[in-house]
């Protein structure tokens, strides 16, 4: 995979160290963001980590209706991998 998207613009998601493939992710605060356009909330709890053999984000969010929702953000992409009721 590389950082450059079809239309030759870089991933406007990813940070840091471009040389390094290992380190090519993008931030917490990133995939929290696009959870929250998912899923508007507050968030519970965030982590990352390898699921399924992928790198993602794992972040809890409770509505204002206090309904709990699971949202899986790719860590190298910021696609959302999957959003579920928690």
């Amino acid at each position: 995979m590389n950082n450059v998207n079809e239309t030759g613009n870089m991933n406007p998601n990813w940070e840091g160290n471009w040389k390094n493939p290992r380190f090519r992710r993008i931030s917490m605060n990133r995939a929290i963001e696009i959870a929250l356009q998912r899923v508007p909330g507050e968030v519970v709890k965030a982590e990352l980590e390898f699921d399924d053999g992928v790198l993602q984000y794992e972040i809890e969010i409770r509505t204002n209706e206090g309904i709990k929702y699971e949202v899986k953000v790719d860590a190298v992409t910021g696609n959302v991998l999957r959003v579920k009721l928690d």
